[in-house]
């Protein structure tokens, strides 16, 4: 009878020990993490979003910047060679400086919107831009931008 019951045990452990590897990406996580499920890359966001302004949805993508300031938003490279501003829910957590270059995986909502030249200003001086760059900027901007709840950056 304890052969039985502790190889029932034995099972379950092992059941839920796989079970937690396979909901979730192997990598460094921030945030609320990402589990596993329908990711897209930052090539399918439009189209995913489609005729709503809003919609919550998982991406991968590469890092092309993160603010030098303190990590407080990153860009991810869009396929028509822009990128989409991606900042973190409450600024709850915040990214490494370094991982420019990096595949990431972030959880949360992609939105169509118009960034004010006030904000646009303000995200360059955060990234380091030189005051040329700066002052290049002086119209608003309509672009997809995400709120991540959770990034994992990939190994």
């Amino acid at each position: 009878m304890n052969k039985i019951i502790l190889s029932i045990a034995f099972c379950l452990v092992s059941v839920f020990a796989y079970a937690q590897n396979a909901t979730s990406f192997e990598g460094k996580s921030f945030g609320e993490g990402v589990k596993k499920g329908d990711v897209i890359t930052t090539a399918e966001i439009n189209a995913k979003l489609g005729d709503k302004v809003k919609a919550d949805m998982k991406v991968t993508g590469t890092v092309t910047l993160v603010c030098q300031k303190k990590g407080c938003f990153m860009n991810l490279a869009m396929p028509n060679g822009e990128t989409m501003f991606v900042n973190f829910k409450d600024y709850e957590f915040f990214m490494p400086k370094d991982i420019a270059g990096k595949k990431v995986v972030i959880d949360g909502f992609a939105e169509r919107k118009e960034t004010s030249v006030e904000d646009l200003k303000h995200f360059a001086e955060d990234a380091k831009k030189s005051e040329a760059e700066i002052a290049k900027i002086t119209t608003s901007k309509k672009e997809i931008v995400f709120e991540a709840k959770g990034v994992v950056i990939l190994n």
